[in-house]
């Protein structure tokens, strides 16, 4: 689990983060959503690390990571996978390769131990002998199942994905969210996923955490947000043709 309390995040006279509490659930997918601009990139990079908070605490085993030794956060970097938006796979390494470039940065693994664990991630995202080609070599959907591969062949408590479906075609980006859900439950790791994807929402979205302006303006499940009145939340669901009509079928039967 990881919990957020009264985060705020500010640029120069830009406050982007307003504060912001809620918790991300063991074992579940969580999902970040948003309009551009709503702060769910700087939401997420905070969570990370990667960006410090004027105020406000993110606490990771019962401990703040504003709290954290410098060694503590490594160990916490450690405990890490993340899905980067568009795979950012190493182009001149092998999928091979690139699978294993964590398990060689923080593992003390012998070779055959680290390829034995990479061929174990490989079949787990049903990838099999593919080990020698290069990412242009593979399709995008292929690429993505590398980058979760990888994100995973360390065993991480924390799963992160920015933006997981960038660019595949709506049924690869389904069984893309299946496996993230799947994996998800089978570690009983703690993933969040940032998203502008509606059918990720609800395909796979067991807890929703809805950002507007840098304020958390909703939070809840893919059941629940087809039947909340809030505005903001509203306006963002029911922003395509498709779930305008669903809207409508849900309010005829209402």
């Amino acid at each position: 689990m990881i919990t957020v309390e009264n985060l705020h995040k500010s640029f120069g006279s830009e406050h982007i983060l307003k504060g912001l509490t809620t918790t991300f659930d063991k074992g579940k997918t969580n999902l970040i959503i948003g309009q551009s601009g709503s702060g769910k990139t700087v939401f997420l990079k905070c969570l990370l690390g990667l960006f410090e908070a004027e105020e406000g605490r993110i606490i990771y085993k019962d401990k703040a990571i504003q709290d954290m030794t410098d060694d503590e956060k490594r160990n916490l970097r450690e405990d890490m996978g993340m899905v980067f938006q568009g795979g950012a796979l190493f182009d001149s390494m092998t999928v091979e390769e690139n699978v294993m470039f964590p398990l060689r940065m923080f593992s003390k693994f012998a070779r055959e131990e680290m390829l034995d664990r990479v061929n174990e991630v490989l079949t787990r995202v049903n990838l099999e002998n593919v080990n020698s080609k290069y990412p242009s070599e593979i399709s995008g959907g292929m690429q993505k199942r590398v980058a979760i591969a990888r994100a995973i062949v360390n065993n991480p408590q924390y799963l992160f994905c920015d933006e997981p479906n960038s660019g595949l075609d709506p049924r690869t980006a389904i069984l893309i969210d299946n496996l993230i859900q799947e994996i998800t439950q089978e570690y009983d790791i703690t993933t969040v996923i940032n998203t502008h994807d509606m059918n990720s929402v609800m395909e796979i979205g067991e807890k929703i955490v809805f950002l507007y302006k840098g304020n958390l303006a909703w939070q809840g499940t893919n059941k629940e947000i087809f039947k909340t009145d809030n505005k903001e939340v509203t306006d963002f669901v029911y922003s395509s043709n498709l779930f305008k009509k669903i809207r409508e079928i849900q309010l005829d039967e209402g």
